[in-house]
């Protein structure tokens, strides 16, 4: 590994990329990295004989343009919110983390990431999407970081403040921005949107340090989520995946307290908290790369496709550690994905 060329050391950029803003964004950025032009960016990034994960040690970027669709049905993998106008889109696939839990090194043959220049389009497919709505009389709700972290990138990519802006001037439209980054000051000048929420990923230090220690630590993400409430921005905590750890209930309850006494309870949205769960399929090929985290290797059942916990010990956890966040914040602000 310490021979491995430095992230994005090459770049590819499809050719009908080429002249888009974040392309040149992107050149500017990377004018020393080695620039490959290509036809189409699954040439590089669905290519057979990949390593994911020695590819995450040495990320190459790739610009590329995308086509229809642009806009996805949410996935039953994450809550609803009890909204039934739901979508979520790709504005760039995987992740500058690397959390042991994550399923996109099973969705993805490739630990590279993809830039889709094109932001515009997306745009204005979610702009048709509004007057077509199934339930037009409810609000239409995008995850638009479902397969990366955009906050992440916004030192490199202004894709987050972007996006805020694009929502604060569409009605009926809420987005969510999922988020495990300390790049909250990347944003902190910019006006909170009534329309934005945004949802941070926060697990305990053990947590944090043993499967996420790509991501930053618990303490500097606390920090973003206390700016962001300070400056009144709609923000909703994720504890998701709960990892069932030795003494998980010691551990979780501990960092329970530690949390809320930092954090303002009454300016939080809501609360999501879920177990570890993944698309049965992912999970397969996870395994079948002899995976280096003791998480592939616990005991899961498997339900409509769904890889997670037996229901038994899911139930004890989740009945669990909500009860010890109900004294913190009312039931009726905790979201529980089951």
């Amino acid at each position: 590994m310490k021979n491995l060329l430095p992230n994005f050391s090459h770049l590819y950029i499809e050719n009908r990329a080429i002249g888009y803003p974040l392309s040149n964004l992107a050149l500017s950025k990377f004018h020393r990295s080695k620039i490959i032009k290509v036809e189409h960016y699954k040439d590089i990034f669905n290519r057979t004989g990949q390593d994911f994960q020695i590819q995450k040690a040495s990320m190459k970027l790739i610009l590329a343009k995308k086509t229809a669709p642009l806009l996805y049905p949410l996935s039953e993998m994450v809550q609803d919110y009890g909204t039934p106008n739901i979508f979520y889109n790709t504005p760039i696939l995987n992740c500058l983390y690397n959390c042991d839990y994550c399923f996109l090194q099973g969705m993805y043959t490739s630990g590279n990431i993809v830039i889709f220049v094109n932001d515009d389009d997306f745009m204005n497919e979610i702009r048709k999407q509004i007057n077509n709505l199934k339930y037009p009389s409810k609000p239409m709700f995008v995850s638009v970081s479902y397969n990366t972290d955009l906050m992440a990138m916004e030192n490199i990519f202004p894709l987050t403040s972007r996006w805020i802006n694009f929502a604060a001037g569409t009605k009926n439209l809420y987005i969510e921005i999922r988020t495990k980054s300390a790049l909250f000051s990347a944003i902190k000048d910019m006006q909170p949107s009534d329309n934005v929420i945004l949802s941070w990923t926060l697990s305990p230090e053990y947590i944090s340090e043993y499967y996420e220690n790509s991501a930053p630590p618990l303490e500097k993400r606390l920090k973003s989520v206390i700016m962001a409430l300070d400056k009144g921005w709609k923000v909703r905590l994720c504890f998701d995946p709960i990892i069932i750890v030795k003494d998980w209930y010691i551990i979780y309850c501990q960092f329970f307290e530690k949390l809320f006494s930092q954090i303002d309870t009454d300016k939080l949205i809501d609360i999501t908290i879920g177990v570890f769960r993944m698309n049965k399929d992912y999970y397969k090929r996870i395994r079948k790369r002899e995976p280096r985290s003791d998480i592939f290797y616990n005991s899961f059942s498997v339900r409509n496709g769904v890889v997670a916990p037996d229901k038994e010990i899911r139930t004890k956890v989740l009945a669990s550690l909500v009860e010890k966040l109900s004294h913190f914040v009312p039931k009726t602000k905790i979201l529980i994905w089951e």
